[in-house]
């Protein structure tokens, strides 16, 4: 690479950069615009957030009930061979 070349790039490089600080406008202060959006953002991000946690909560809850309906499930079936079992012991005897 010659050096006219690199010159060239370190020059692109330093009006791209001088025009993006022009373009966002470097401000000290954030405008009324910038903080409403900021504060709309962060309403959503809340809601956000709590959609999550209610969702999470739904979630150990079902997960509670699968695992007693499970256990019903179980158990019913063990009845079930129990009452099956006796049934055949009669027809036995």
């Amino acid at each position: 690479m010659s050096k006219a070349s690199r010159v060239l790039i370190v020059l692109l490089a330093v009006v791209i950069f001088v025009a993006g600080l022009y373009i966002t406008g470097c401000s000290k202060k954030p405008s009324k615009e910038q903080l409403d959006a900021l504060a709309e953002r962060k309403k959503a991000a809340l809601a956000a957030e709590d959609l999550r946690d209610k969702k999470q909560r739904e979630k150990a809850d079902l997960e509670k009930e699968l695992a007693r309906k499970k256990a019903e499930l179980r158990d019913a079936k063990n009845e079930k061979e129990e009452v099956k079992k006796r049934l055949e012991s009669m027809e036995g005897n």
